[in-house]
């Protein structure tokens, strides 16, 4: 798998959709055996997916992916030793173009918000039905955002509680307001194209302009920008 990358006006590096050359590569760190087994289980059977390691702690995973890399990490927020909130900086650091998806029994919203500014690019509670768990490691592969709807939810009431809209926010266009609510629910850029009527590179060029209005470089900053500033609802 390789990662198209894109320029944006100020010379950042811009994430987009991964190509397929083989099937989504995808590692899990849980501590508890059991959900471990069998989520590793789960994924190792799903269509077009590979699971190349299971490990009970970051400090585990780390070496593992060094021999055996993935694109989607599956990684448990609560973990002996290194917290998932603070594995996943350490490794979006190490392994830039792996996507973490954090798993969670809780919703706490300051871990939501730390794993996302930290680098996750979603966020999914263990009660998520295995088959809403393999299509989130797809969207994740896709581009998306993907969020189990309590987090989503708890994210939004946040913002609506603690942020405004500011006098210095940037004008964006009705499209990219869409798109933005869009990203915001979880959707790739190939299902929210589906859903503006556009193609697939427009919703790039969004994205990029989105990106330079907004001072961010990832879609999880853009939406969590966009909605502590109201900008969306």
């Amino acid at each position: 798998m390789t990662m198209r990358l894109r320029e944006s006006a100020d010379g950042t590096t811009i994430p987009g959709p991964m190509q397929r050359d083989g099937p989504i590569r995808v590692a899990l760190v849980e501590d508890k055996r059991v959900i471990r087994e069998g989520l590793g289980e789960i994924l190792g059977r799903s269509p077009g997916i590979e699971c190349v390691g299971a490990y009970a702690s970051v400090e585990l995973a780390l070496p593992g992916l060094d021999r055996a890399p993935c694109d989607v990490l599956l990684l448990d927020i609560h973990l002996p030793g290194m917290s998932g909130v603070d594995g996943v900086r350490v490794v979006r650091d190490r392994f830039p173009d792996t996507r973490v998806l954090m798993l969670t029994v809780y919703e706490e919203e300051e871990m939501v918000f730390d794993s996302i500014r930290n680098g996750a690019s979603g966020y999914l509670l263990k009660k998520t039905p295995p088959r809403q768990i393999v299509e989130a490691v797809r969207q994740a592969v896709e581009g998306g955002s993907p969020l189990s709807p309590e987090i989503a939810r708890r994210m939004v009431e946040h913002f609506r509680k603690t942020g405004g809209p500011s006098r210095s926010d940037p004008e964006l266009t009705g499209q990219e307001r869409e798109l933005l609510r869009l990203l915001a629910e979880g959707h790739s850029y190939q299902t929210a194209a589906e859903r503006l009527e556009i193609s697939i590179n427009t919703v790039r060029d969004h994205v990029r302009s989105l990106y330079d209005k907004l001072h961010v470089h990832s879609k999880s900053q853009a939406v969590s920008t966009a909605l502590r500033r109201g900008l969306i609802d």
